[in-house]
């Protein structure tokens, strides 16, 4: 089991059961492009539900210009009010495709 004190340097995005989708998708995207890392949280069922929603509606923002993406879930121990919980923490990698898939090239820079 990883804990939220493994993720401490890195910015985590935060899902909540009443996040929208399409807002976080966006900020996925967004951080994709800046070649920034992106990762995730969430606890509940709802959370996990809005969050991989997420991440299929960024990958529509991403794959017309050449981005790929898949995420990578694990479980983090947080502190949430002074309990611990149980969070699905998503890390999602990026594939930078180079041209088309007919190219003899193929893919560059695969993270997966």
């Amino acid at each position: 089991m990883q804990t939220s004190e493994q993720y401490a340097g890195t910015s985590c995005l935060k899902v909540s059961s009443k996040s929208s989708p399409a807002s976080v998708a966006g900020a996925i995207a967004g951080m994709v492009k800046d070649g920034v890392p992106v990762e995730m949280q969430a606890v509940g069922a709802g959370a996990v539900n809005q969050a991989i929603k997420a991440i299929a509606i960024s990958r529509g923002f991403l794959s017309p210009v050449g981005i790929e993406i898949a995420c990578v879930p694990s479980f983090a121990d947080i502190i949430i009010d002074g309990e611990y919980r149980t969070a699905i923490h998503f890390a999602i990698k990026a594939q930078y495709l180079r041209g088309t898939m007919d190219d003899d090239e193929g893919y560059s820079n695969t993270l997966f």
